[in-house]
């Protein structure tokens, strides 16, 4: 039933948000030199890498870190950069993800493959037995902003409560935040 879902939610919000997909496509290539898409190696279901498309926002060049770990990571920014991640517009892609099976609207945000201490704490909670979610409800309880061990328990108390309300109710509370921009960096 949450693949159905998935795949019903996603095709609706590709052909909604197909004009502001190709005007970001447009608004990336025309400001920074570079790919358009940015094809990041992600941890997935039971902890195999796969590849999650983002619209490009930082330089060409930029070493794959998370970007809290950037030194001075507002200099990697393209121009249009911290706009699309304040706005959440650099997730859009991230459609394809879901149609594809990579992910799931709600679950666990993918963490990267050199984030070692996060895939460890997953695993011994068996988080990575969840797709992971375009969103999620460590997403919508602090989002870039939570410490690893308190993002973990609260992936924990996801895995625990799943249930298709809970996916709907943390789908209506990411709306929101991206609205009034909660809790972003960068």
């Amino acid at each position: 039933m949450k693949r159905a879902f998935d795949l019903a939610l996603s095709f609706g919000a590709i052909i909604f948000l197909l004009l502001p997909l190709l005007l970001v496509a447009l608004l990336v290539g025309l400001t920074s030199k570079g790919p358009i898409l940015y094809w990041s190696d992600r941890i997935g279901q039971h902890n195999k890498t796969f590849k999650m498309p983002k619209f490009r926002t930082m330089k060409t060049g930029t070493p794959a870190l998370a970007t809290h770990l950037l030194a001075d990571a507002d200099s990697y920014l393209t121009p249009i950069g911290s706009f699309l991640r304040k706005s959440s517009l650099d997730e859009l892609p991230q459609l394809w993800s879901i149609v594809k099976g990579d992910m799931s609207f709600v679950g666990p945000r993918p963490a990267l493959f050199n984030q070692y201490d996060l895939i460890e704490l997953r695993t011994r909670s068996g988080i990575d037995k969840l797709l992971p979610g375009l969103t999620g409800w460590a997403q919508v309880n602090g989002r870039d902003e939570l410490p690893i061990p308190q993002k973990v328990a609260l992936e924990i108390e996801y895995l625990e409560k799943q249930s298709p309300w809970l996916d709907i109710k943390i789908i209506c509370m990411t709306f929101l935040k991206v609205l009034r921009r909660d809790d972003v960096m960068h």
